[in-house]
């Protein structure tokens, strides 16, 4: 029996990331920042900061996923 793909999500107040792993391995691994973002506003505001969650996580996910082969 193989081993289980295990995802990991991390989020930040400027940053989404997501790994992927299996056993020991680590198979994909994507951080989406959005410190330009907040640097337009001169700092982190919460209601730009959850879209900006939203917009990266899929592609950031997608990606992964893909390097992976899963």
């Amino acid at each position: 029996m193989s081993e289980p793909l295990v995802l990991g999500i991390e989020s930040t107040c400027d940053e989404t990331g997501v790994g992927l792993v299996r056993g020991c391995d680590l198979l994909a691994d994507r951080t989406a920042t959005s410190m330009d973002e907040y640097a337009r506003y001169g700092g982190i505001i919460p209601e730009i900061a959850s879209r900006a969650h939203l917009e990266s996580f899929l592609p950031a996910l997608r990606s992964a996923l893909s390097e992976a082969g899963a």
